[in-house]
């Protein structure tokens, strides 16, 4: 592996020498955007068009210099759209190609010199394609106002939540889920805590990944889903407060403070945010137990109910440090605090086939669930030469989880009892990542990029158990555990992107290995245990793209990417649900592996149609065991294989001036096959929509009416989920001179967002239905204040690609 490294750090070396630079030929035109402090404005978008019939040629994204350069075009007239994040938008002057100068400079000025545009968020498009990724723009969307980033992403295109958080694209499961081009390190339980404690007001875009190029780490069979926060990046002093008030059954406000200070060089800047928000979770579960010929011998029923109260605060701040036009050096610290508290009841009936009462079992719980995250994140940017970048991204990360559970259950009956059990289950995660990236323009069409990267993850996992017998507590050796994992993982990556006329290619390779171990420490009851594993792959991708004509283009992309188990899920220990109902880790668990492939048509940027397969080995499957008294062990494991074919159809239409429509449908057909116990055979043929309206009543006034619906679906091998749904809608109000906005949304308004579904067990199966308290009315208030001046660009961090695997 060392010698990989060394490998690529010489041909680094040779990539900035001057031979090679020779071989470089110069664009055929450039256009160098600044603000108006003549400062570079990095990652503006310059959209090349033809003068004479405004199609678009190509679409080049400024360099750390600010500079876009074009290859290769025809003689011809043309002019550019020049548009950046807190900018307005502006043309250039009507160019000749070829052309004496070659160069043309455009000053963009700030966007917040007519922030009365700025807040109707109605002119911005909720949605916005690009090669192998859809942007959603959050606060384009008026119905999001007082929500928390999961909810966001359940009405997002193509995403798809289940009753246990986890997120699904584009009909597929396993995505990794990152902030700021990182990595949140948590998945399941711990990351819908996360996303579902963060309010949507902090969050600028959210960026869909369905295909990953190489310079991407390979894990997320589904894709990425990338989560970009708001950064005031105004000259002076500015800022930005939003607050939002909403109530369902229960209280819920969100609350974000944006200020920044830029003057020079300097760049300084803190984000802060607090939420509360008071739930419930109503749970109705129908068991039936069936023996050998299929006949019921008895049958469980659980109504609960669990009440949480979540209050979350998240602060975020750093410096920027503009060295150089051509340098850019930043610091970045975050913190995070994130409290649950919940209490619940719950009543377990057991029946005879006859449907007469045995007994009945009372259940009282509390949970105290707190995660505490710190990060460290240093960052560095270059542009060598016109064609050449370098960049570099070192992170320190830590999470601190303690997680306490309290269960009485009161038997009543023939036989009765009171006895209790208590968990106290705390857990750390430390992290360092650190990555290079290198980027050169070669010849007049094609841009090469190279990288490496280096993770460690350790972690330290303690499950102490106690029984209650009426009388005293007593240690329950059997259940208590202590788990330690190690993971170490290396990757080095390549790849070209070129255009030859109307032809558009990128070829790219991914190499990484992986090794990790675990240890169950033993107590007096139970031996300890290890295990290791070290692999390493290869993972090839890549896009080809033809524009037929002006109006119509076809694409057809393919990767192969990895799914590795969450690294909770390897610690076999048991995490308690109900007296009948536990969930335990699987220290076997493998990687799953899929190959993705996707042939895509465009029609005029407003009509997507595309049909998709992906084949995976070694799926990811819950898995329902039976163990003795009645209960049933939930874990997670490979099965088999997993076939998805899927089609989906996206349209953004305006029928009306006034009137846009933003719709897409994924239709998918899963075919699942694997043994657990038995041969189990599923298929499912599910259909997810999504539809978003915007309305442009005045120029101050602006209304929205969105929703979305899903079909039958399945994601695990042994879980059918039936329809669910939802409506919302919202206005949003320009006041105070377009410097504040008032939004009043409904969202959940016929109270339809209901998950249910059937689950099939060894020897039984049950039915279940969960409601949250999703039917809100939110008021919500934005107001930017400060200076409307000049704003400078600051460059974007994004060291690490790392997987989102620390939970359960």
């Amino acid at each position: 592996m060392k010698s990989i490294f060394k490998v690529l750090f010489f041909f680094l070396l040779l990539c900035g020498s001057e031979n090679l630079l020779a071989q470089a030929a110069n664009p055929d035109f450039s256009i160098i955007v600044l603000d108006n402090q003549q400062q570079p404005i990095a990652n503006a978008t310059v959209e090349l068009r033809g003068a004479e019939n405004k199609v678009l040629v190509k679409t080049v994204t400024t360099t750390i210099s600010g500079t876009a350069a074009f290859f290769m075009l025809k003689e011809g007239k043309y002019y550019a759209v020049v548009s950046a994040n807190d900018y307005s938008a502006k043309n250039t002057a009507i160019f000749q190609i070829p052309s004496p100068t070659k160069t043309l400079t455009l000053s963009l000025s700030s966007e917040t010199k007519n922030l009365q545009e700025v807040t109707v968020t109605g002119k911005k498009q909720m949605i916005e394609r690009k090669q192998g990724k859809t942007i959603v723009n959050v606060d384009a969307a008026v119905t999001n106002a007082g929500t928390t980033v999961l909810e966001v992403l359940e009405k997002s295109p193509g995403v798809m939540v289940d009753k246990n958080g986890s997120i699904s694209l584009q009909g597929k499961a396993s995505v990794l889920v990152m902030i700021d081009d990182k990595p949140t390190y948590l998945s399941g339980t711990e990351l819908s805590n996360l996303l579902g404690s963060m309010s949507s007001s902090q969050v600028n875009q959210i960026e869909l990944i369905t295909s990953p190029s190489a310079k991407y780490d390979a894990n997320g069979n589904a894709g990425i889903i990338n989560i970009k926060t708001k950064k005031n990046k105004q000259e002076g002093f500015n800022g930005n407060l939003t607050t939002n008030l909403g109530h369902g059954r229960h209280l819920k406000s969100n609350n974000s403070l944006m200020l920044n200070y830029r003057q020079g060089s300097i760049n300084a800047f803190v984000n802060y945010s607090m939420n509360y928000n008071k739930g419930f979770m109503d749970i109705y579960a129908y068991r039936k137990y069936f023996d050998q010929q299929n006949a019921i011998i008895s049958t469980l029923d659980q109504p609960s109910h669990l009440g949480n109260e979540n209050l979350n605060n998240l602060i975020r701040t750093g410096l920027d440090f503009y060295v150089s036009p051509k340098t850019t050096l930043g610091l970045t610290l975050t913190g995070t605090l994130v409290s649950r508290k919940g209490l619940g009841n719950a009543t377990a009936t057991w029946l005879s086939p006859q449907m007469v009462q045995d007994s009945a079992i009372t259940t009282n719980s509390s949970s105290d669930f707190n995660l505490k995250n710190g990060s460290v994140n240093l960052y560095g940017r270059h542009t060598i030469t016109k064609t050449q970048e370098l960049g570099f991204d070192i992170d320190y990360l830590r999470y601190g989880v303690a997680n306490d559970q309290n269960f009485q259950n009161i038997r009543t009956g023939a036989v009765s009892y009171n006895q209790g059990s208590r968990g106290d289950i705390p857990s750390q995660l430390e992290i360092f990542a650190a990555k290079a990236d290198y980027t050169l323009q070669l010849g007049k069409s094609a841009k090469f990029e190279a990288g490496l990267k280096s993770s460690s993850i350790n972690t330290d996992n303690t499950a102490n158990y106690q029984l209650f017998n009426g009388t005293n507590w007593t240690e329950d050796l059997k259940k208590s555990n202590h788990f330690l994992y190690r993971e170490h993982i290396n990757s080095v990556y390549s790849s070209i992107e070129q255009k030859v006329n109307r032809l558009s290619y990128q070829i790219g390779l991914r190499y990484e290995n992986t090794n990790y171990t675990g240890n169950q420490l033993g107590n007096a009851l139970q031996p300890g245990s290890k295990f290791a594993r070290n692999y390493q792959n290869l993972f090839p991708s890549g896009y080809l793209t033809y524009e037929v004509d002006s109006a119509n283009s076809l694409s057809f992309t393919t990767g192969r990417r990895i799914d590795r188990p969450a690294y909770q899920k390897l610690n076999p220990f048991v995490f308690i649900i109900n007296k009948y109902t536990y969930q335990r880790g699987n220290p076997f668990f493998l990687p799953q592996h899929t190959w993705n492939f996707e042939l895509s048509h465009s029609y005029k940027r407003f009509l997507t149609t595309a049909i998709s397969y992906s084949g995976t080995k070694n799926y990811f499957s819950q898995l329902f065991l039976s163990e003795g008294n009645d209960i049933l062990v939930y874990t997670e494991g490979n099965v088999g294989q997993m076939h998805n074919l899927g089609f989906y159809v996206t349209a953004q239409v305006s029928p009306f001036k006034w009137w846009s429509v933003t719709a897409q449908s994924n239709f998918n057909y899963k075919k699942l096959s694997g043994y657990q116990n038995v041969d189990y055979k599923s298929s499912v043929r599910q259909l997810h929509t999504t539809v978003n309206n915007q309305f442009r009543i005045n120029p101050t006034l602006n209304a929205e009416i969105s929703g979305f619906y899903t079909t039958k679906a399945r994601n695990d091998l042994q879980e059918l989920l039936y329809p669910t749904g939802q409506v919302s809608a919202g206005i949003i109000k320009t006041i105070l001179k377009g410097k504040g906005s008032f939004r009043l949304t409904a969202r959940d308004i016929f109270y339809t967002q209901a998950m249910e579904g059937l689950t099939d067990f060894p020897g039984a199966n049950e039915y279940f239905i969960l409601w949250r308290d999703t039917q809100v009315l939110n008021i919500g208030f934005n107001y930017r204040f400060g200076k409307p001046l000049k704003a400078a660009k600051r460059s974007a961090g994004g060291a690490a690609d790392e997987i989102n695997r620390a939970g359960t």
